[in-house]
């Protein structure tokens, strides 16, 4: 079992996730978008209150909201960012719970989801929003390719739960029914 818990940081809003296996003390950070020294203090504090470990940052794609706080985390934390590895399962020294990596390009051609299989759980990145998707009309970005990689993403449980880049969390099943681009 894993917990999540989200911050919402810079002004873009980007989601910041600490996911925590529920039996131990070890961590994942998900994208890295503390920035400046205020909001650096709120998640340092946050693993400080919960006396968390973190093992990993994992990082959706290298838009600078997603990145601002990568130094930060990995001085602070002495751990190096895992950025865009393969499709496949990804393995971390101590980390229990199964990932599985999902190249996603479109919103930027190294986007990655991250895809807890047996909690129905994907953290989207900027691939999916609840109702909508990341822009294309920045560098790297292409809408066909991001239009292909939705379609992967709907091939998920439906009972799927998304925690995007941007924004609250969504299903498969929601997004099947609501979101334009599905």
């Amino acid at each position: 079992m894993i917990d999540i818990h989200t911050f919402y940081f810079n002004p873009y809003r980007e989601c910041t996730y600490i996911v925590t296996e529920t039996d131990s003390n070890r961590c994942l950070i998900i994208d890295a978008g503390p920035f400046g020294d205020k909001e650096e203090q709120r998640l340092s504090d946050y693993i400080r209150q919960h006396e968390l470990t973190p093992v990993a940052l994992l990082i959706t794609h290298a838009h600078p909201d997603h990145i601002c706080g990568q130094e930060f985390i990995e001085r602070t934390y002495n751990i190096h960012a895992i950025v865009f590895p393969a499709d496949g399962p990804l393995t971390i020294e101590g980390w229990q719970t199964p990932i599985t990596v999902l190249r996603t390009p479109g919103h930027k051609e190294d986007c990655v989801c991250y895809y807890f299989a047996d909690e129905a759980i994907l953290f989207s990145g900027d691939t999916l929003f609840q109702e909508s998707i990341g822009r294309t009309d920045l560098p790297g970005g292409d809408m066909q390719t991001l239009l292909h990689s939705l379609e992967s993403l709907k091939q998920l449980p439906d009972n799927t739960c998304v925690y995007p880049g941007h924004g609250y969390p969504t299903t498969i099943a929601h997004e099947k029914q609501y979101n334009p681009y599905l």
